[in-house]
């Protein structure tokens, strides 16, 4: 799970926020800030891995907010001012929403705190709860797909999107296939060609050059067979 607090000083906002992440079953509300001051008592309590921060808010403004952090979660920016989008990303935020914003394009940031989050997993220096993503949300076919991981059998690279086999269908996503190796965990998933990202735990058969899950035979690229043979080692 990803716990969050959302710090604005307008309700309306807090509703909105509250609103797209209720279709998250991987986001869990921590609390609800109407200013900087309430965020730092709430972060000094809790573990916290993602701000919704606004930027205009009275006494301290969002961006002077994360200049006080040493160490600062995952910081989305939602705010109606664009002019200070540089100045957020030189403070290293995931992402900068500009209000109204949709669903969509909440989702794309989300997507980008979920990649962050477990590329920190993956190099040792995730948060003491060891989150791990359990489902994460596709667009394709003009529809957000809400995808548990442990029902994709593999993915295949087309172009600039990605074919996604799962148990009981396949979706054509907007997502290259980069960018969901890196979303997706490690132990579980692993590259076998440039085209292919197979699912450990679901693969049958390893034969010569070639991985055969259920009735799908995928190749095995030659810079890849060292994985490959340590995995057939352990």
């Amino acid at each position: 799970m990803i716990s969050y607090i959302i710090i604005d000083d307008e309700p309306i906002a807090h509703r909105i926020i509250e609103g797209y992440c209720e279709h998250l079953p991987q986001l869990k509300k921590a609390g609800n800030c109407f200013n900087a001051f309430e965020a730092m008592q709430l972060l000094n309590e809790q573990q916290i891995d993602l701000l919704f921060l606004d930027i205009n808010m009275p006494r301290l403004s969002g961006l002077s907010f994360i200049k006080t952090l040493s160490n600062p979660p995952e910081i989305i920016i939602t705010t109606a001012y664009k002019d200070h989008a540089l100045e957020g990303y030189e403070l290293n935020v995931c992402d900068y929403l500009l209000k109204p914003f949709s669903f969509e394009r909440f989702m794309k940031a989300i997507n980008k705190v979920s990649i962050n989050i477990a590329s920190l997993s993956k190099n040792g220096t995730s948060t003491p709860d060891d989150i791990s993503l359990k489902r994460i949300f596709l667009k394709g076919n003009k529809r957000h797909h809400q995808i548990d991981i442990d029902h994709i059998l593999f993915i295949e690279a087309c172009g600039n999107y990605s074919k996604v086999v799962l148990l009981n269908e396949s979706i054509v996503c907007h997502e290259k296939i980069s960018t969901l190796e890196h979303m997706l965990p490690s132990k579980k998933f692993l590259r076998v060609h440039k085209s292919f990202l197979v699912a450990l735990d679901h693969i049958d058969i390893i034969e010569g050059n070639r991985i055969l899950i259920k009735q799908h035979k995928i190749p095995v690229g030659q810079t890849y067979k060292a994985a490959i043979n340590h995995l057939i080692k352990h």
